[in-house]
C-alpha cells in the first residue's frame, strides 16, 4: 500500500498545483456509431476466412454484421513511442517495413471510418484496457481511458489480468462510476461517470457464492442481429496480479466457463456467440499480416488448445494478453475452422471482422466469417473529440508529468533482442538495489521480474524537455505498478531454487527471466530441459560462488515478494522490510547517477551467459 499512497500523493500535489486552473471538460463526444439501433441484455450475476455452415441455406436472404475488435490497450492514450508504437508489415516482395501505428484519437478516427457505410456494427475488446498504464491515465486511476473508450464507441469488453491491478473494487468503479475513494473527484463539480459499456467476467467468481462479480456475457441486439458476447481472462490471473486485490475471488478454467454459458445463450435463443477470452498465443511471424498456415500451424501458446476445446456453437474467438497480432483459422471440436484473432497491444491495430447472419436459424454463417488486421497509422486525422479529452486530462497531469528525473545517452531497451536480459532491465535491477542499501547496507542483489518492465526509455524527447531528458512521466510509463522496493533474507539455496523457478514449474514452456543487478552473474544453459538450464555452479555474488548454506539480503518488488509470476520461492524470504516504490527508486537512481554533462549510458546486459 505505499506504493499506491506515494502515487495518489503525487495525484494530490498535481492537483494542488492546477487547483486554481479553470479547466473546462471536454465537450460530450459522439459514439460514432453507424451500426443501428442497439440493445442490450446482461447475463445475470490479414483477411482469412472459416468454414462451417450453421445452418445457412442455399439462396437465403443474410444480414451483414462488422465486429470491430480491440485488446490490450493498456491506458495508452497518447501515440507510443519506441518498439511500443510501431507494428511489422510483412511485403509481397518478402522484405518487411516497420510503421508507426497507435495513439486513442487516431484509434477512434481509424474505427469511425471502418464503421462508415454499416448498418450493423459492434466494437469489442479482449481485457488489459487499462492497467500497467502511461501517467495520463495512470495517474488518475485510469479514469481517463474509460472515457477514452466512452468516446470511440466501446460496446462492451471483456477482463484482462491488469483490470485487476487496484483490486476488483476499483473495477467495479471503474464501470459503475463514482469519485476514488481515497483521492476523491480531480475537478471540482466533474464526476467520473463509469463505462458506457459492460465489462464481463465470466470465469472470475465468489469464492464463497460462485458467482461472477460481473455480468458472465452481454447480448447485443444490432438493428434486429442478436449476438451474445462472454467474456473471460486468464485462468491463471491469480498468478500475475497482486493477491491484495483478489482476496475472495476464483479464476475458473476458461474453456469449462466458456462452454457453460454458451449453453445457457442458446437455452435463451441467442445463437450467434463470440467468446472475448483474454489469453492468447504466439504466431511464427511477427508481422501483424503474418500467414497464420493451415489449420493456423503458425500459432502456438495456451490459445490454441482452448480454440481446440471451446464449444462449437461459438462463433469466433477473440482474444489477448500476449500482445500479439494474428488472424488464424483453428479447428473446434467438430473439426470445422473457427476464427481466433489478436489485435497487438497499445492500439496499434483493430481486427475487423466480417459475418452474415441468418434471420432463419437466428446464428451466424460460420462459412461467412472473415478477419482482417487494420493498422492504426498516424497518416489519417486524428479523432477531434478525443485529442481534446487528451489536452483536458494532459493539463490537469503537466505539473508532474514534465519533471525530469534523470538523462540518457541512447536508448535504453527493455527488450534484449536474443537474450532474455535487457538493459533497461539491468537499469531498473540496479535501481532497487541502491534503493535497498539505504535501507539496509548489507544488501546484497537486486531482482526484477520482466513483466514489470513496460516500455522502452527513449532518448529522443517526446515534448519539449529536450532529447536524452527523462521526465516523470517517461519513468511512470516503464514502472506503472506502483510497487514497494522490498528486502528479505533468502538462504542461498533458496535464492537457487528461485533462479529455476525462471525455466521450471509454471514458468517451463514460456520463462520469466529475472532482470538481475550489478554482481549476480550465471549461466543459462537453453539446450538443456527445466530446472537444469541454469547452471548451478555458476551462480556468482559479487564474483564468489553462491554458497547454499549462507544467508543473502535481497531487494524484489512487492509483487515477486509475494510470489507472483510462480516464485514461489520470494514467497519464502525472511525478515522482510519494506521500502518505497519503485518508480520513486527509479527516479533517485537516475537523478543520482546522470547529469546533463554526463548522461547515463545503457548497461551492456552481460550478466546472464546464455547458451543454445
Amino acid at each position: 500500500m505505499h506504493a499506491r499512497t506515494y502515487r495518489l500523493t503525487a495525484g494530490a500535489a498535481m492537483l494542488a498545483a492546477v487547483g486554481a486552473l479553470a479547466v473546462a471538460p471536454p465537450a460530450a463526444m459522439a459514439a460514432a456509431h453507424s451500426g443501428g439501433d442497439r440493445q442490450q441484455q446482461q447475463g445475470h450475476g490479414n483477411g482469412t476466412g472459416t468454414g462451417h455452415g450453421n445452418g445457412h441455406g442455399q439462396g437465403e436472404a443474410t444480414l451483414p454484421l462488422q465486429v470491430l475488435a480491440i485488446n490490450d490497450l493498456h491506458g495508452a492514450l497518447e501515440p507510443p513511442t519506441g518498439s511500443n508504437g510501431q507494428v511489422v508489415q510483412d511485403n509481397a516482395d518478402g522484405t518487411t517495413s516497420t510503421i508507426e501505428a497507435g495513439g486513442v484519437a487516431y484509434l477512434a478516427s481509424a474505427l469511425r471510418e471502418a464503421r462508415e457505410g454499416e448498418r450493423r456494427s459492434v466494437t469489442v475488446a479482449a481485457g488489459d484496457l487499462v492497467g500497467a498504464s502511461p501517467l495520463l491515465s495512470g495517474l488518475f486511476h485510469d479514469e481517463p481511458t474509460i472515457e477514452a473508450l466512452n468516446g470511440l464507441g466501446m460496446d462492451v469488453a471483456g477482463v484482462g489480468n491488469h483490470e485487476f491491478d487496484e483490486g476488483y473494487r476499483e473495477l467495479q468503479r471503474l464501470q459503475d462510476g463514482g469519485c476514488h475513494p481515497v483521492d476523491g473527484c480531480y475537478v471540482a463539480g466533474r464526476e467520473f461517470a463509469g463505462s458506457d459499456f459492460p465489462y464481463l467476467a465470466a470465469n472470475v467468481v465468489d469464492e464463497n457464492t460462485g458467482e461472477p462479480i460481473l455480468a458472465p456475457y452481454s447480448v447485443q441486439n444490432v438493428n434486429g442481429v442478436k449476438v451474445g458476447f462472454i467474456g473471460v481472462t486468464l485462468e491463471g490471473t491469480a498468478n500475475i496480479v497482486t493477491q491484495e486485490g483478489i482476496q475472495g475471488l476464483a479464476f475458473l478454467d476458461e474453456v469449462e466457463t466458456i462452454n457453460r454459458y454458451t449453453a445457457e445463450l442458446e437455452r435463451q435463443g441467442v445463437h450467434s456467440i463470440i467468446a472475448l477470452i483474454h489469453e492468447g498465443g504466439y504466431p511464427v511471424d511477427p508481422a501483424y499480416n503474418n500467414d497464420c498456415g493451415e489449420g493456423g500451424s503458425g500459432l502456438s501458446g495456451p490459445i490454441v488448445d482452448i480454440a481446440e476445446h471451446t464449444d462449437a456453437r461459438v462463433d469466433a474467438l477473440i482474444t489477448g494478453h500476449t500482445h500479439q497480432p494474428y488472424v488464424c483459422a483453428i479447428p473446434d471440436p467438430e473439426g470445422h475452422d473457427r476464427l481466433v484473432t489478436s489485435a497487438a497491444s497499445n492500439g496499434r491495430l483493430f481486427t475487423e471482422l466480417t459475418m452474415e447472419y441468418s434471420p432463419r436459424t437466428h446464428d451466424i454463417v460460420r462459412t461467412s466469417v472473415a478477419g482482417t488486421n487494420r493498422v492504426v497509422d498516424r497518416e489519417r486525422e486524428p479523432a477531434a473529440d478525443l485529442q481534446q479529452l487528451i489536452g483536458y486530462w494532459n493539463e490537469l497531469a503537466a505539473p508532474v508529468a514534465g519533471a525530469p528525473i534523470g538523462w540518457i545517452s541512447a536508448d535504453i531497451p527493455r527488450s534484449g533482442g536474443d537474450s532474455p536480459e535487457s538493459p533497461l532491465g539491468d537499469l531498473i535491477a540496479d535501481a532497487q538495489l541502491a534503493h535497498a542499501r539505504e535501507l539496509d547496507e548489507s544488501a546484497d542483489l537486486a531482482l526484477m521480474n520482466p513483466g514489470g518492465v513496460r516500455a522502452d526509455l527513449v532518448y529522443a524527447a517526446s515534448g519539449e524537455e529536450g532529447d536524452g531528458v527523462v521526465t516523470y512521466g517517461e519513468g511512470f510509463t516503464v514502472q506503472p505498478f506502483s510497487n514497494t522496493v522490498n528486502l528479505l533474507d533468502l538462504t542461498g539455496e533458496q535464492l537457487l531454487s528461485a533462479l529455476r523457478e525462471q525455466v521450471s514449474g509454471a514458468n517451463e514452456s514460456s520463462p520469466k527471466i529475472l532482470q538481475p543487478s550489478a554482481g549476480l552473474t550465471y549461466t543459462l544453459d537453453l539446450s538443456r530441459s527445466g530446472a537444469d538450464r541454469i547452471v548451478a555452479d555458476s551462480v556468482r555474488i559479487d564474483g564468489e560462488p553462491l554458497d547454499p548454506a549462507a544467508t543473502y539480503r535481497v531487494a524484489v518488488n512487492s509483487f515477486l515478494a509475494g510470489g507472483g509470476d510462480g516464485f514461489a520461492s520470494l514467497a519464502e524470504g525472511t525478515n522482510p522490510v519494506v521500502g518505497n516504490d519503485d518508480m520513486a527508486a527509479l527516479a533517485a537512481y537516475l537523478t543520482a547517477q546522470s547529469s546533463a554533462g554526463s548522461p547515463l549510458a545503457p548497461p551492456a546486459a552481460d550478466r546472464i551467459t546464455v547458451l543454445r
